[in-house]
């Protein structure tokens, strides 16, 4: 069975998510390898960046390779993105509070300083984790949304079956409603 439109956009999500987490893990990678793995501020990035790669990947492999796997439900996928959303507010917040005396022009550091390649893989750092925060959480906010209005518009399957394959509409019968031959023409 084929993705439905539904699908398309929802793997089409989950590959920015992955693009966006991978760049994460580079800089952050990048950043530790400097520093020597010693500040916390940075090993929050890098380790979150870590777990949600494995999940995210999980995620697309079992959606891609088994027709109704659980990770794909949108119950499953509302939760995992939400938790996420929130782990990477907290550890945004705290990493961004540790590195507010990093200095945002770069430039003011002398050229021949290994510390500004540094400090501008930081600045692309700081910025990341906070756009990958954002898109977990539009991710997870879309999602409860187009799973309630699904929901309220009769389409009960919908918490049956992964979004990657759902169609909206499925159990409602074409028609008016009527079961009868006797008015049709």
């Amino acid at each position: 069975m084929a993705f439905s439109r539904v699908g398309r956009t929802k793997i089409a999500a989950h590959a920015a998510l992955l693009l966006v987490n991978i760049i994460v893990l580079a800089l952050a990678a990048r950043v530790n390898l400097f520093q020597e793995f010693f500040f916390i501020a940075d090993l929050f990035p890098l380790g979150l960046s870590i777990v949600t790669f494995v999940l995210l990947t999980m995620m697309l492999v079992l959606d891609f390779g088994l027709q109704n796997a659980y990770t794909g439900r949108p119950q499953f996928e509302i939760g995992l993105f939400g938790l996420l959303s929130i782990f990477w507010l907290a550890f945004n917040a705290f990493s961004t509070a540790r590195w507010h005396q990093v200095p945002l022009n770069c430039g003011s550091i002398p050229a021949d300083f290994p510390e500004r390649t540094w400090c501008k893989d930081l600045q692309a750092l700081k910025a990341f984790v906070w756009v990958e925060w954002l898109m977990f959480f539009l991710t997870a906010a879309y999602t409860l949304r187009y799973t309630l209005v699904q929901r309220s518009l009769g389409n009960k399957h919908i918490f049956k079956m992964p979004l990657s394959r759902y169609e909206p509409y499925v159990d409602r019968k074409v028609g008016y409603g009527r079961s009868s031959e006797f008015f049709q023409i």
